[in-house]
């Protein structure tokens, strides 16, 4: 049985957020925005088919996918840009591959106790991200 990702998740720690959004060429002000968020996650988990919400007083973004099966993913309002994107179990972790015209870009997500911890990368650089549950 896999990880259960299911419910709400608030942040506890953003390390690294600034380089990341450096390594996807925002521009100041963006990166400047972005990193005074405290972005919430909504996670709606059935077997194998995820809706994840990244929730912000700025700007919200919402990935429905199914675990194994490539799509084309849509990033407006992240970075907008268009990638190919995969999400697969590793274990007991999820593990997200981008391939687009940013090089390394996916994320590692996984669950220990009551937080969610997720690592964003991009072109070589890592932010570490921890989220904590509130709610199923």
């Amino acid at each position: 049985m896999p990880t259960d990702f299911n419910g709400y998740w608030k942040m506890l720690s953003n390390d690294n957020f600034e380089e990341y959004l450096k390594a996807l060429d925002l521009n100041v002000a963006i990166r400047k925005v972005a990193t005074l968020l405290k972005p919430d996650k909504d996670v709606i988990q059935n077997a194998d088919h995820m809706i994840i919400k990244t929730l912000s007083t700025f700007k919200n973004y919402v990935m429905d996918f199914e675990v194994g099966k490539e799509f084309e993913e849509d990033l407006s309002g992240v970075d907008d840009r268009k990638c190919m994107t995969t999400v697969t179990w590793e274990g007991e972790k999820l593990v997200c591959v981008q391939k687009g015209e940013k090089p390394g870009r996916g994320w590692t997500q996984w669950v220990e106790g009551d937080e969610m911890h997720l690592e964003i990368r991009v072109n070589g650089v890592v932010c570490k991200q921890v989220f904590r549950k509130v709610q199923q």
